[in-house]
């Protein structure tokens, strides 16, 4: 402890969420633990002045426009001290789909020492329909292909996605989107959870491997859903049973990698509030490619994640925050 620091100092962490957000992270069992710890969680309301309410040691925030970009400067102009997590322009690199994934070609990519490589899926942006129907633009890209919209701001829309099967298909989407070739990988994808220098991997149901049979005679062109987890099968992409076997009998990647691709993510985003997804190249097995980063996810879904987010809030208060080195690194992978 630095010479001077009252031992039983209390810290308040003003919170800034959109209401769905506030409500699943700001648990009882979070304020609780937080409490115990000697940090106050409070909230902000973001319609007024920061300077007017406090006083903080951090600001956490998951909310955009400009009206709180002004708040969060004006408040920073005069507390530049005070920690604010994250900043906004790092967080709307993750805002589009595109210059999320470019992030990516900026680190190492070379063979790690357990052997698995990491990159991402081919992919192709199309800002307008006319684009869809360019065989040159589009043919790069192998069927089956994953449409996503362009933009990621955490909106249902930007949650829309569809499993494309033909060119026919292809056709009916509404750009601006991003068109990624689709990857078979058992059915699973590994959600790394990163809070500071804590990293969490966990494994969840994906959207199940699609055989050649399927994509030579597919039943649509194309089948919509919002999220990968929560997709329906229809019949023609494997059964319930298949891909819950396969999530059970998955292996998650070397603590070491996962680690490694982490740590590179989060400097050079400049972020410590995130996560990524990443699945296994069933083509080539120690072949991984992250498909998706998001900021600020659902840690609520992630194990034990009250001791792991306290314990990021008190090396933030105590100005003990590992974002510029390794010293403070914890990794779990559940």
């Amino acid at each position: 402890m630095e010479a001077g620091k009252d031992p039983s100092r209390r810290f308040t962490i003003g919170y800034a969420l959109v209401p769905k957000k506030q409500q699943s992270f700001i648990q009882p069992s979070l304020v609780s633990l937080a409490r115990s710890r000697g940090i106050d969680l409070v909230p902000i309301d973001p319609t007024k002045s920061l300077l007017s309410q406090g006083p903080f040691d951090c600001v956490l925030h998951k909310v955009s426009g400009e009206e709180w970009r002004s708040n969060l400067d004006e408040f920073s102009a005069v507390h530049p001290e005070i920690p604010i997590i994250d900043r906004l322009d790092a967080i709307e690199r993750l805002h589009n789909r595109i210059s999320m994934l470019q992030v990516v070609s900026e680190l190492d990519t070379s063979t790690s020492a357990s052997g698995d490589t990491f990159g991402i899926p081919s992919q192709v942006v199309v800002y307008d329909s006319g684009a869809l129907a360019d065989s040159g633009l589009v043919g790069a890209l192998r069927f089956p292909i994953i449409a996503k919209p362009l933009v990621a701001d955490g909106t249902a829309r930007s949650h829309k996605m569809s499993l494309v099967f033909t060119r026919d298909g292809l056709l009916k989407l509404k750009p601006p989107l991003v068109l990624q070739e689709f990857v078979n990988h058992g059915g699973v994808i590994f959600k790394v959870y990163v809070v500071g220098t804590h990293v969490t991997c966990v494994k969840r149901r994906s959207l199940p491997d699609v055989s050649k049979e399927t994509l030579e005679c597919p039943a649509e062109g194309s089948v919509s859903f919002s999220q990968i987890s929560n997709m329906t099968t229809k019949g023609q992409l494997g059964g319930p049973q298949e891909e819950l076997t396969r999530l059970d009998e998955a292996q998650i990647p070397p603590i070491s990698f996962v680690t490694e691709i982490a740590s590179g993510l989060r400097k050079a985003l400049g972020l410590r509030l995130f996560n990524f997804d990443m699945i296994r190249d069933a083509r080539v097995g120690n072949r991984y490619l992250i498909i998706d980063i998001n900021y600020f996810p659902g840690y609520a879904k992630m194990p034990s994640y009250e001791s792991v987010l306290t314990d990021f809030f008190s090396t933030i208060v105590h100005n003990e925050d590992g974002q510029n080195g390794e010293s403070n690194h914890k990794a779990e992978l559940v």
